[in-house]
């Protein structure tokens, strides 16, 4: 079994800063992408940014230059630092890790965090 946990969202005020973190633990025998998502109220769920196994990073246009995502292969973590944060940030951001979830496997499945809520307003 494998757990994908969030953590860091809250209430922020227009212009400031959250960190979000995530961890995946259980029985993993690599992960390949680590990614971060997030829906918000009557809205489809969309793509923030991503990283691979390697680094390679991919942040949605309206992110870019604000939000920074990272990651510790060591701890199966990934984190996404969110700065100059705006009103239409708010959502409920989810976690997502694809996992190998055995030894001689090829085969990596998607593994998804229950959300926290991030919003911004005055």
């Amino acid at each position: 079994q494998v757990q994908v946990v969030e953590s860091g969202g809250g209430l922020v005020q227009p212009g400031g800063s959250l960190r979000l973190s995530c961890a995946a633990s259980g029985t993993i025998f690599g992960i390949n992408l680590m990614g971060w998502y997030r829906q918000a109220p009557g809205k489809v769920r969309e793509l923030v940014a991503f990283i691979s196994s390697r680094g390679a990073t991919t942040y949605v246009d309206s992110v870019k230059g604000r939000f920074t995502i990272s990651r510790d292969n060591d701890k199966n973590t990934v984190d996404l630092q969110m700065n100059s944060l705006k009103p239409e940030d708010t959502a409920v951001y989810y976690c997502r890790a694809d996992v190998k979830t055995t030894y001689d496997g090829t085969s990596y499945y998607q593994r998804w965090g229950q959300g926290t809520q991030v919003t911004v307003s005055s």
